[in-house]
């Protein structure tokens, strides 16, 4: 029994060590949590699905104008391709989100991702990749951006309350409120309030895993608050719920973090699921299976799952993923699978109308999600070509 008791010790600060090792150690107990608290849903689930992209033409290339036009023109001719042959329970064709680097910002991107939001493919958003930063320059650096998206691009929305122009968000470099280790520059301090002051009405950079920047909260839409001086703020935060005030500075929606143990790597290991869609990591219905079950929610509305997952849309190697025969079976699968007006109702959203969503559920509404796609920020009108 005693050499019994001395292995088991041994094996599991062996896996321990091996979860550290990956940065694993973060968020697996808080991972074993969310698995063992899924609710139980009687009648179909509305599925949510919104695809978000780090959309950067300049990737490891600062000089080369007309490899960026390629890169941006491969999206502007495939997509719609792709994209129009798809159609959720609404009748909406997939939605992808564009989130757009600040210090990549060229008129000529901006006005074809436009006019392809405009046909109705999807919306833009704020990247930024950003060190050695002050608080004053960060709020007028995405002031700045925030204004030409809204005035040259008509690409941003406006609240119908206070008239400020507002943005979703994701950080470069997964280092939202500077949350890297010391040694790595990308983020500043106190990020969340500056957002918050700026007109960010959702961040959506997590999850980040391997990085040490993910948080030990996962899958879960909650808000949280800057601490002045402080980094990684929103390592924790408070569950967003039905019949709650929102508090915080910013809400957070996660994507699907997790253990896949029906996709294995070569050696036969289990893969960890972090919602990156690319070449390497293809949307394979097991996959597809698992960010439906992470059962995403607002708390007190369990009927509308939230699933958002990522890539990086601009990376030559990955674009016949996302813009080609893997895609493609992605929708078919979620169209009929998670489709079935039974058991499953999907909708495909942009980042701002799964925002207005939760925003929704907090405020008590339920029946068909599709009714609140404009709940509280209104669609942008884009501009044509």
């Amino acid at each position: 029994m005693y050499s019994f008791l001395v292995l088991l010790v041994l094996g599991l600060v062996a896996f321990w060590l091996i979860l550290k090792k990956k940065n694993m150690d973060i968020w697996f107990i808080s991972y074993l949590k969310s698995v063992i608290s899924r609710p139980k849903v009687d009648g179909p689930v509305h599925v949510l699905f919104c695809f978000v992209d780090h959309f950067e033409p300049q990737w490891k290339n600062r000089d080369n104008i007309e490899l960026e036009r390629a890169r941006v023109d491969r999206w502007f001719k495939d997509y719609p391709l792709m994209a129009e042959q798809h159609k959720d329970a609404d009748g909406h064709m997939p939605q992808h989100s564009f989130f757009y680097p600040q210090e990549e910002y060229r008129h000529e991107h901006l006005a074809k991702l436009s006019d392809m939001c405009y046909r109705g493919f999807g919306e833009i958003e704020i990247h930024l990749h950003h060190d050695k930063d002050t608080p004053e320059n960060f709020t007028k650096v995405m002031t700045d951006f925030a204004n030409i998206l809204h005035h040259d691009h008509n690409a941003l929305p406006v609240h119908p309350e206070t008239g400020q122009i507002m943005y979703a968000f994701i950080h470069g470099n997964w280092s939202l409120d500077n949350s890297l280790p010391d040694g790595f520059m990308c983020g500043i301090d106190n990020e969340l309030a500056l957002l918050n002051k700026t007109g960010c009405y959702v961040d959506m950079t997590l999850p980040a895993t391997p990085s040490p920047a993910q948080t030990s909260k996962v899958n879960a839409i909650y808000y949280a608050e800057g601490r002045p001086g402080k980094c990684k703020s929103h390592d924790t935060g408070i569950d967003v719920e039905v019949g709650k005030a929102e508090s915080g500075d910013v809400m957070l929606i996660q994507g699907p973090i997790g253990i896949n143990f029906k996709w294995r790597t070569p050696k036969g290991l289990p893969h960890v699921e972090n919602a990156d869609v690319r070449k390497a990591c293809p949307p394979l219905k097991s996959r597809i299976d698992q960010w439906v079950s992470s059962h995403i929610h607002v708390k007190g509305r369990p009927e509308w799952t939230f699933i958002k997952v990522h890539t990086h849309g601009t990376q030559e190697n990955d674009m016949d993923t996302l813009l080609g025969q893997p895609r493609h079976d992605m929708h078919s699968y979620l169209e009929t699978k998670y489709n079935d007006g039974e058991n499953y109702i999907l909708h495909y959203v942009s980042a701002r109308e799964m925002y207005n969503i939760a925003k929704a559920a907090e405020a008590g509404k339920n029946g068909n999600p599709n009714e609140y796609r404009d709940f509280i920020l209104a669609k942008p009108t884009f501009k044509q070509l």
